[in-house]
Parts: structure tokens; sequence; C-alpha cells
């Protein structure tokens, strides 16, 4: 009974140590957020401002939360405002205001939503679940299991249906810890602090593990997270995966012995602020935070942690654990079915989340489990009709369809829990290192590339699934990596239109060793990009990011749900495809507008950040806590200031989408690069399959059309159905004004001469012996027959051909050129303005 006959001693140092964590009434109240100068005094902020000070934001140092009585305006911006105006116009005298470096006030933020198992709809018809026929049990595997529980006295009564544990049918196809638990390795003095929507800590199965000290409730502050709720069941089935009790109630947790925290944030609506304490709460005590939630995953979303949650990840990764940093899991999501991808969520694609997404117990991807280069490892999880068999809110009731990204999570938490409780000492960046270097290839995939340290990545599973027994025995001789070192690139200026249909817009950035050596980083670990794309439909885009090493990311996919108008603003993309490369060559970003529609774009700019291990840790620094406009382009109106990209055009594979297979890897050996340089250069590089980049700036041609013809912003088939209509109209119109001039014709010979104002027109010769002078011309005749010229040329396919011919007409005299011109009038109302004008600009860019 370790926790619970402990949960009185602990309340009152829990409710002390959250004393800022008062209940808090939006309704009557306003909350605001202030980082201060360290030598700065709340007291005198909060009197000046009218304010009352409710004590320091969690572990963010300097960091304060204050009240006052609710009002529509933000009185805090406001005043630091007139006071920034003051000090513009000279004012000298020192105000407590100019210690103020961020000011937030904090709004109720949407629940971000649990990612267990989801109802069937149309998006997952019922068949999603395939059935698999009756399967018995391996004999093997069933004796196996028999010695292990004899061995570990384990009298579980649904041991037996905790295949993740133990898979008697599909041998193998399981997290493979028995033998770690033989060790003796169960999870001793390792902690994981499930932050979901409860833990019942009076259940019979989770009681003799749970940790009061690192407990609290967020959403009815108070230091026990009891559901409360009817659907506040989630946390306490993923408590019961890493630490459920080995006794005679349920089953049993991956790390039976650790000890689980819970930290109730789910059931009601928080602020920023709250959750970013709740990110950090007790961090020197729970070493993992286990997180089966996030932004909904609709395909359509696009979110991400506000400035406070940021800064609380990274002050945990720096400060949790004594310095050895937290370790953050998050659930990748469930939104495969709807073509969702967990690099549109902003706690999935941080470099301080360890990303886990699911495989089934065949080792089938889950019709559910989202895909992206952010995902660093999978595990099991429901799928193929079976689920996750664990703990359920009650004295001793179990839960028997657990599922979704949500299980994987905790059962990643609770092996990483195993890893501590053998080598306390790792980094969050060892958890990381050994998570990849020890995960396990899975056969059922297709997409996967040798990666440059011989490791297999795949976008649907990552590096592979988590073995416990590889990861615990890779932990125990693992030499901790040398500190963190990153470089980040300039903002690099693109400004160019997103061609649709099956081309890609490729922009390039190259690294030198003398740069890498300079920003004393010695290899890759995570690779991120941030850029802004204006589109009129974000989810038409897709993004690849190709390395010096031919290694391919792709950080977006096409999502069909997406319809959003905002494009790109400053996102943020990840991938963990990159580590172990040097970093040294050319990037290259490729962009696609993959639907040829009315909706289209603009790559405005972006810039690169290469993150991973120092060259001397002696030099190693500590990266400053983020502010709000980071990722801003400041320099967006100082070309000086920023780097102009070399920018090309170039066919490519049809567009992968979270739910069909990326590119291939097999690509042409790339050319020498440039010899490296001190100046920070953008040009074109290697291509991914099927490129084919010219050496200028301007778009190379993908088809048989001469590169002289103007494409007018669209794709190669647009182009050539653009023209062949145009030569089919003009062919139309030729033949039609040869029709009427013939037939006028000979209506004109069949008539009577005196029925004309002049003569007809015969030959010179006959003409001269019947007037004995010059022949004569009928009006008439002359304005049909300037007409079939007219039609002959000025609908030809070039507008320079229809210069060409009013040369000619004024050469021959015809004075009444722009009175005849009908069909070329309208060729260039059609075609010609526009495209004159497309063109145009094309050339000026």
């Amino acid at each position: 009974m370790r926790g619970i006959s402990l949960v009185g001693l602990f309340a009152l140092t829990c409710f002390t140590s959250a004393a800022n964590l008062l209940p808090r009434n939006y309704e009557a109240s306003d909350y605001y957020v202030l980082h201060l100068d360290s030598e700065a005094a709340p007291a005198e902020i909060a009197k000046r401002l009218g304010l009352s000070h409710e004590g320091q934001l969690g572990e963010l140092e300097d960091h304060h939360i204050f009240s006052a009585a609710r009002h529509e305006d933000d009185r805090v911006q406001d005043a630091i405002t007139a006071r920034r105006k003051l000090r513009k116009r000279g004012a000298s005298q020192s105000d407590v205001l100019d210690s103020v470096k961020l000011a937030q006030k904090q709004k109720l933020k949407p629940r971000m939503e649990k990612r267990g198992i989801i109802p069937v709809t149309k998006d997952r018809p019922s068949g999603a679940f395939p059935e698999r026929g009756i399967e018995v049990e391996d004999p093997v595997g069933v004796a196996r299991q028999a010695e292990v529980k004899k061995i570990l006295g384990i009298h579980d009564p649904i041991f037996n249906d905790q295949w993740h544990l133990y898979n008697n049918k599909q041998l193998g196809h399981d997290v493979n810890v028995t033998d770690v638990w033989i060790q003796g390795i169960t999870g001793h003095n390792a902690t994981v602090a499930i932050v979901d929507d409860g833990l019942d800590m009076y259940s019979e199965d989770l009681m003799q593990n749970y940790f009061a000290e690192g407990s609290y409730d967020f959403n009815d502050p108070g230091p026990e997270p009891k559901p409360k709720l009817s659907d506040d069941r989630h946390g306490t089935r993923c408590a019961g995966e890493v630490g459920a009790a080995k006794n005679n109630v349920c089953g049993v947790g991956v790390a039976y012995n650790s000890r689980i925290a819970g930290i109730r944030i789910l059931s009601k609506l928080i602020t920023d602020a709250d959750e970013a304490i709740a990110l950090n709460y007790a961090y020197q005590q729970n070493q993992i935070y286990s997180c089966s939630w996030g932004p909904p995953d609709d395909g359509k979303s696009m979110d991400a942690p506000g400035i406070l949650i940021k800064r609380a990840m990274l002050n945990a990764v720096q400060r949790g654990r004594g310095g050895l940093g937290s370790v953050y899991v998050f659930a990748s999501g469930n939104g495969a079915a709807s073509e969702d991808n967990c690099n549109f969520d902003g706690y999935t694609n941080s470099i301080y989340s360890i990303t886990v997404g699911a495989v089934d117990r065949r080792g089938d991807h889950p019709y559910y489990s989202e895909k992206c280069s952010a995902q660093l490892v999978v595990t099991y999880s429901s799928g193929g009709g079976d689920q996750i068999v664990t703990t359920d809110v009650g004295a001793n009731n179990c839960a028997t369809t657990h599922g979704g990204t949500s299980a994987a999570a905790p059962l990643a938490a609770g092996i990483f829990a195993l890893v501590l409780s053998v080598r306390p000492d790792l980094t969050w960046r060892d958890m990381q290192s050994l998570a990849m270097q020890t995960a396990v290839t899975i056969d059922s995939a297709d997409d996967w590339q040798t990666t440059t340290i011989g490791k297999k990545f795949s976008h649907t599973f990552g590096y592979g699934k988590i073995d416990s027994w590889a990861i615990v025995e890779a932990a125990k001789t693992f030499k901790s990596l040398k500190p963190q070192a990153w470089l980040y690139s300039p903002w690099i200026k693109v400004n160019k239109p997103i061609p649709q249909g099956d081309q890609g817009l490729a922009v390039t950035y190259e690294v030198t060793a003398d740069m890498l050596k300079d920003a004393n980083l010695e290899r890759l670990e995570h690779v991120t990009v941030t850029m802004n794309v204006e589109h009129g439909r974000r989810g038409d885009l897709s993004l690849d990011l190709i390395s010096p090493d031919n290694l391919v990311s792709h950080l977006s996919a096409t999502r069909k749900n997406d319809d959003s108008p905002n494009g790109y603003a400053d996102w943020t993309f990840m991938s963990v495809v990159h580590w172990g490369e040097s970093g040294i060559g050319t990037w290259k970003l490729i962009l696609r507008d993959t639907t040829v529609n009315e909706h289209s774009g603009n790559f405005t700019d972006f810039h690169i950040k290469l993150w991973g291990e120092s060259i001397d840790a002696s030099k190693a620094t500590l990266l400053p806590l983020p502010n709000a406009n980071d990722d801003d382009n400041h320099d967006a109106d100082k070309p000086s200031s920023t780097i102009s990209a070399t920018v090309s055009t170039t066919s490519l594979n049809p567009v992968p989408t979270s739910t069909t297979t990326p590119l291939t890897t097999d690509q042409p050996n790339r050319p020498v690069p440039p010899k490296p340089t001190s100046t920070l250069t953008s040009s074109p590089t290697p291509t991914a399959p099927s490129d084919d980049l010219a050496a200028s700036s301007t778009a190379a041609p993908s088809s048989w059309l001469p590169g002289w013809l103007p494409r007018f912003g669209f794709g190669p088939k647009t182009t050539i159905w653009m023209y062949a209509a145009t030569v089919l109209i003009v062919g139309f119109c030729i033949g039609l004004a040869i029709y009427f001039y013939l037939a006028r014709r000979k209506r004109l010979r069949n008539s009577a001469r005196d029925n004309y104002e002049f003569d007809l027109i015969r030959d010179d010769e006959e003409t001269e012996g019947l007037t004995g002078g010059r022949p004569k011309r009928r009006a008439g005749e002359l304005y049909d027959a300037f007409a079939a010229g007219s039609d002959e040329e000025g609908l030809s396919d070039v507008e320079e051909e229809g210069e060409e011919y009013r040369d000619v007409a004024r050469r021959g005299g015809m004075e009444a050129e722009h009175h005849v011109i009908g069909g070329d009038s309208e060729s260039e109302s059609e075609d010609g303005d526009d495209g004159r004008g497309e063109k145009d600009a094309l050339r000026g860019e």
C-alpha cells in the first residue's frame, strides 16, 4: 500500500507546492502571466497595474500569475503599449513595466482530444477490422507463458489475455518483456506521470504503485486526480498499462513495480498557464510524462502548443530530473483514415517528444495510426479486431476495449520506465537515441529506406517497434550523448508561385563543414523546417525534405478534409529521418500543389534548423527559452538580411498522402557538391526520383513542349490542353474564313457586274486590256479578303506571329487593320492579355 497510505501525508505538501493552483473563476476574474526580469519585484508590478499576485507559474522561473476583476480589455497589454510609446518619445523616467518581457492574458482553450479507439464512421467502415477467422494458441507459446507465470508468480486473472505482453498465438508479436522481468527489472524507482483525465488511485490494481507526490487535479484543483466524470476512464486505463501491480486483480503493467502519478487536465477547459504547470509538475520526481491526447485528429486541424507550454517543455528537458531532462511520450494520433498526419500536431512534432504510433498484434498497420516523419517508434495496440486489456475505474474493474495510439504511448512509457530503473542517469536525448537504435523493423511496411547509420526508417512505423529486451540490454552499457547543439539557417526568401499538378517547386540550402564547426554540431538527431506558404486550400499541399545523403522526409502530405485557406503560417515541421547524418551538403525542399484547381499558392520563405550532438561538450550552451515570435520572419521587409533562394520546377513521382506509399529513395548518384565556402548559398541540388531540374532558376520543361512557349502558371498537362484547344479553334476559324471567302468569290463571279460599285478584280494583264489602266478593287471584297487574312494570322498560337502579320499589312498600305481584326481581338481578350500579363510576371520574377 505504498501510495494510498501516503495520500493524506502528501496532501499538505502538494497543496503548498501548488499554492498558485487555487480554483480560478474566469467568469469573475481575468488572469495574466508575466515574464519579468529576475530583479523585478512582482509586488511592484501588481501595484503598478492594479493586479493581485498569485505566485510563480509552476517551475518556470521569473514567470508569475496575476489576477484582476474581469474586464473586456487586456489592461496589462494596454499599459505596456502605452509605456513603450512614451519611451519612443524620449521619456527617461524609469518604470517597473520596463521589466516585463512577456505578458499574456489567459483564456480557456478547447480541450485536447483523447486518442483511444474511435467508433465506426464513414472514414472507418465496419470492415476496417477484417475478420481473421478462429486463431488457436501455439502450444509452444502456451507452455512458455505458463513457465513465465510460474517463475514470476503472476496470478493476475487476465494476464493470459494481455497479448501485448506475451502473445501465445502470433509468437514474437509482443513487446518481448518477460525475460526482462525474469532478470528482476520491473520498474523499481522509476516514475511515470499519466497526464490525462484522471487516475483512480483507489483501484486495487493501482493503489500499490500510486505516487501521490507527483499527482494533481488541474480540472478540479486538488491533490487527488480521481476520475469524476462518466467518461473519465482513459487515464486509469493508460495507467494500468504502465503500473498495474502484480496481484490477483486484472492484469499487470509492463513496469509493474514502477510508480504511477496522475495529472488530470482533460476533463474540463484549462488555460495555457495551467497546462504549462501540469507538464512541469513535480518534474524532479516524475521522470516520464505519458500523453495520449492532442488536437483533433480530423484531417484538417493544425494546432501547436502555446508559448508558455513550449517554455515548460524546454524547461523540463533542461532542468527536470536534476538536469537529465523529463521524457515526454506522445501518441501519434488516430486520424490516418482521415489522411491526418502527426506533423500537423505541434506536440507530436516537437523535438522534445518521443512520438509513438501503433502496430496491431499481427504486425500490421492499424487503420487509425497516423504516419509522419516525426514519428520515432511504434508499439502494440488495438487493430484487426483485437484490443488492449488493462485496468479500469473501480475497485477491481478491468477494461477489455482499450486501444488506439492512446494505448501505444503508455506502453512505450512503461518500457522507458524499465530502462530508467536500470540506468537512471540517462538523459532525455539518450532515451530517444536508444529507442531509435534498438527498434525492430516490421515486415508489413513497404516504405522503408536505409538511413546513413544503417537503420531503416518508415513513415508508417518510424524506426520500428520497441523491443523491451533490446532497449534494456543496450541501456546497460550505453554511453550518454554529449550535450545538444544546433544550427539555424537564416530566413530564405522564395516568393514564387507553386505550380499545380505533378510539378514541384524545389528550393535548396547549402550547409558547409565550417558552418557546422562554428555551431559546434557534430551529427544530427532532429531537423525542423519552419515556413510560410500562402494557399487557397491547404490540403492540396505536400512537402518533402531531401538531405545531402538523399534521404527523404515527407514533412507534410495532402489531406482531403483540409479546406483551410490559411496555408502554412510560421509552421514548423520536424523529422527524425536524418538521425546520424553529418548534415554537410545541399538540403532541398520540394513543395507541391498537387491538385489542378482554382486554389493556387505561393511559397513565401522558410528556414531550417539542424539539431544534434555537440562536437565539444565544454562549449555547449543551453537553448534560451523560446519567444512568441522566434519563428516569425522579422526580416521580411529587409531584403539585405535574408537570402534569396534559387528555385526550380521539377517533375516528381505521384504525391504521397498519409495513406499511400511515399517516394522511394533509390535515387541517381548526386553530382559532387561545390567546394564549401564561408558564404551561405542556395542553389540547385540533386533530385528526387524522376527529377529533371534545369541548372537555371527558371522553370524547366517537363514535357515535349518547347521551352519558349509560355505556361501561364499551369502544369504541363493543363498547358498542353490549352494550346491544343487554341490550335483547334484557330483551325476552325481559318477553315470557316476560307469557306466564306471562296463562297463569296463564287457568288461575285456569277453576279452581274453592274451590281457593284467597282469592277471585279482580274489579273493585271486582263484588266489592263479592258481599261487601259491600273486594276480596280471593290471595297467590299477588299474588306472580306483582309478579314480572312486576319483569321489566319490573328488566331495563331503565338502572339509574335500576329505582330509579324501586322508588319506585312502595314507594308501593303492597308489602313483598315484595326477595323477588321475581329478574330485577333477576340483571341487577345481571351488569351493574349491575360497570357501576356502572366508571362510578363513570370519574366519579371
